[in-house]
């Protein structure tokens, strides 16, 4: 699993109570929270978001399309299955980790802004500068510096320098891809950190250490294969870093696998069959991934791992080890409540949103089962681009942009380079499908008309 599936989401929100900072937390905490309409904006050399203003430049790719999305906030809306599949690993947390007087341990975060600079998302996570994951064509960019947040991972330095220790994020993240019933470009993630300290972690063996005497701390650049490239981190031993102890690292794994069984546990029931396997993630060492065998087939359900020593050590946290999992609230809503196409989740039609009530799990019952229309899209590329060159993902975006939630699926079908020209053609086969009412091949028609001019508006293409 690549690392942009670690953060596999729930957010919180209402009834839940949200704080800056806990209140036994220090006051200085400096997270921004969305506490306005984004009030999105394209302008001609600017773009505005959140009452900020930000130049646009050449990594700029936003679309109204995405923009719109913004402000939705399903995973707080009551009773849409997102908020309850939210809610149900908020009250586990919640009771699964209680301080002396009985009080959560664990803050939550469902509000803090999608907007987060380069840094946030990747610098400070160890992502190395040529990982994929940064790409233009995979991320959507406000300018070079800022994006909107890939994996709310984004967030975990600033909340962990601002002196918490046990913590969920929840939220809405944003990445270009494919088309089809399990993708959209927008999504939920939950994330979640535990930092326990040395005192807390040997309470009983103070002569235990979390860290090892001596130790050497590598940093990487990045390879396709596992994201590194010295030939120390291609050999990534899964069992520990360099710079922990076994005990500690047995200890933290033991506690990080145990709540995190017993929170699948909480949602599929005592008897769901899981398996742990080995991963790979930039900010965890040693990583794995949760499956569960569901319907006859095992399916990933989260990722998580030992924090990076060096993430906390750059935020301020001395003589601790942590534990990070992150986990997708669509892929467990689509599990749960047994919903076919993503793009449901976005419906305002009261037939489904009304299915869903009370905190319960329920089968969702289809409203109607509309017919596709399917039509299919050829064009020659400009002379001298292979196929190979012409990036997927913008031509996804133009049809979302154009086509909106009645695009079911896109499927690239067919590549051709013409043995005498040398020019090279594309051709997608885009299927249709209103989810609340039958659509007219006319209309369709329309809507594909539209598409194929703004494609050679935007990449110069000429319609075969």
């Amino acid at each position: 699993m690549e690392y942009e599936e670690w953060n596999l989401a729930s957010r919180v929100g209402r009834p839940f109570t949200v704080h800056a900072c806990r209140p036994s937390q220090p006051k200085h905490c400096d997270v921004w929270h969305r506490q306005y309409g984004s009030q999105a904006k394209i302008n001609k050399d600017t773009i505005d978001l959140y009452r900020q203003q930000y130049v646009r430049d050449s990594w700029t790719n936003l679309t109204p399309k995405v923009l719109s999305h913004l402000d939705r906030n399903l995973h707080l809306q009551r009773n849409h299955p997102l908020s309850i599949v939210r809610e149900k690993i908020v009250k586990y947390f919640y009771g699964a980790y209680l301080s002396p007087r009985g009080n959560p341990l664990f803050s939550v975060y469902d509000n803090l802004s999608p907007v987060v600079s380069v840094e946030q998302n990747f610098d400070q996570l160890l992502i190395p500068a040529d990982h994929p994951s940064r790409a233009k064509s995979d991320c959507y960019y406000v300018n070079k510096d800022y994006l909107l947040r890939a994996h709310t991972t984004a967030h975990q330095v600033e909340l962990i320098q601002a002196g918490l220790d046990n913590f969920l994020v929840v939220g809405d993240v944003y990445r270009r891809d494919e088309i089809d019933a399990t993708h959209y470009p927008v999504f939920h993630q939950l994330d979640a950190v535990r930092i326990v300290h040395q005192d807390k972690l040997f309470e009983r063996n103070p002569e235990l250490k979390i860290h090892e005497t001596h130790y050497k701390t590598h940093l990487s650049n990045g390879s396709p294969t596992t994201g590194t490239s010295s030939p120390l981190a291609d050999c990534i031993d899964q069992h520990k870093q360099p710079c922990h102890t076994l005990e500690a690292v047995k200890l933290c794994e033991h506690e990080m696998k145990k709540i995190l069984v017993g929170m699948v546990q909480k949602l599929f029931g005592q008897d769901i069959q899981y398996r742990w396997v080995d991963g790979y993630f930039p900010f965890t060492q040693p990583s794995w991934e949760l499956e569960i065998y569901f319907n006859g087939s095992w399916l990933e359900i989260l990722g998580c791992g030992i924090t990076r020593n060096e993430i906390l050590e750059r935020a301020g946290v001395q003589n601790s080890i942590a534990y990070a999992f992150g986990v997708g609230l669509e892929r467990l809503a689509m599990i749960l409540f047994d919903i076919p196409d993503i793009r449901l989740f976005w419906s305002t039609d009261s037939g489904f949103l009304n299915q869903f009530r009370d905190d319960r799990i329920v089968k969702y019952k289809p409203i109607s089962s509309y017919p596709q229309c399917s039509n299919d899209l050829s064009f020659w590329l400009p002379e001298g681009m292979p196929a190979d060159q012409f990036a997927l993902n913008d031509f996804y975006d133009i049809v979302r942009s154009v086509g909106g939630d009645i695009i079911e699926q896109v499927t690239l079908i067919d590549r051709f380079t013409h043995p005498k020209t040398g020019k090279s053609s594309l051709c997608f086969r885009i299927v249709y499908r209103h989810m609340e009412r039958t659509l007219t091949q006319a209309e369709v028609n329309v809507v594909h008309a539209k598409i194929g001019s703004e494609l050679v508006a935007s990449y110069n293409v000429s319609i075969r």
